[in-house]
């Protein structure tokens, strides 16, 4: 199918869009709920954009924990969401970067050409994908196409907590655990450009990576517990249900903040309960405990993309594979102990 013929069909394809003749792409594909083997690579169908979406070129997507739980079906309220016997959306993946090659008819801050990254609701994990026009921004000059796809959802979610939820501030403390992963690489770098003393909790193998991103103190969670030592932290970002949130309170000032940023739970409602916990414990003292959920908005992406341009912030890539590899890379992410961000290059 030709570009004329897709307009004809009803494609808002602006004028010099190239799509080198392709009528399908490659892609990630589920069809059913299940552990890495159900993502098969195939030939699908080239997917059609909005009106007030983008049709973009990926060049590399990443994966985070979300996206394990939504191609699982674990918890089972993640099924409310994206379906309930099956995936709504047949291809995983939110975040990525590429260029875009087609804009929909109310599209007018993007063109074919303009290199974005950003997130979109499922489908990054192919060679196209459809994507809001807000949920993009331009990438900025001093990120390869790899960095910029680690960015949208783990640093937005850093982002949010430290900026809107605890309104962190310059000469506050701030801890972060998880400090080596995917948010919490990004919260460590956040909290010092805004000024915190930071201190990050990690593994003895993460203590250099957690140094190398700004941390004042780096704690190791095998020889030390931060719950029962003497320091007390105006912020603490908890990215790791590795201790009970009466025990990661001691670890509080009397007015501070705790963000529970994690919980497994059970298989039904995952972290629900701790995030109920937290709410209700919150009502009965003078300390903030408050769990959020992050919501993808395009004034934070343009503030990250400051951040980056800035250099005050940067993507700490663990590993990246291959599209046909990308079973593999959700298997490691699902592992529970990667390095900053896991990366699939299309």
């Amino acid at each position: 199918m030709t570009n004329e013929q897709r307009s004809k069909a009803g494609t808002p394809l602006v004028p010099g869009a190239n799509l080198d003749g392709a009528a399908t792409m490659r892609a990630a594909v589920q069809h059913r709920y299940g552990p890495p083997s159900v993502i098969e690579v195939s030939d699908v169908g080239l997917p059609l954009p909005g009106q007030g979406d983008v049709l973009v070129r990926v060049g590399a997507a990443s994966v985070h924990p979300g996206d394990y739980f939504v191609m699982t079906g674990e918890p089972y309220m993640v099924r409310l969401v994206y379906g309930l016997r099956r995936p709504r959306h047949g291809i995983p993946g939110m975040d990525l970067a590429g260029v875009v090659v087609a804009v929909g008819k109310d599209v007018t801050a993007l063109r074919p050409g303009d290199e974005v990254f950003g997130w979109s609701t499922a489908g990054a994990l192919a060679e196209y994908a459809c994507v809001p026009a807000d949920n993009l921004v331009p990438v900025p000059a001093n990120l390869s196409v790899v960095d910029a796809a680690a960015v949208a959802t783990s640093a937005m979610t850093a982002l949010q907590a430290l900026r809107k939820i605890a309104n962190v501030r310059p000469g506050q403390t701030v801890l972060v655990t998880g400090a080596s992963g995917g948010v919490g690489s990004f919260a460590v770098q956040i909290a010092k450009a805004f000024g915190a003393e930071v201190t990050g909790v990690c593994s003895t193998r993460n203590i250099d990576l957690v140094r190398s991103l700004g941390a004042d103190h780096v704690i190791d969670y095998t020889r030390t517990d931060f719950t029962r030592s003497e320091n007390r932290y105006d912020v603490i970002l908890d990215n790791v249900e590795a201790q009970p949130l009466a025990a990661v309170r001691r670890a509080l000032t009397p007015t501070g903040t705790l963000i529970p940023n994690s919980g497994r739970g059970g298989r039904w409602f995952g972290p629900l309960g701790r995030i109920v916990k937290a709410r209700v414990l919150s009502g009965f003292t003078r300390q903030l405990l408050l769990p959020f959920m992050s919501v993808g908005k395009r004034q934070d992406l343009l503030a990250l993309a400051e951040l980056l341009t800035a250099g005050q912030v940067r993507s700490v890539i663990d590993r990246t594979y291959p599209l046909d590899e990308a079973a593999d890379a959700l298997r490691y992410v699902g592992a529970g102990h990667t390095r900053g961000k896991v990366v699939i290059t299309v």
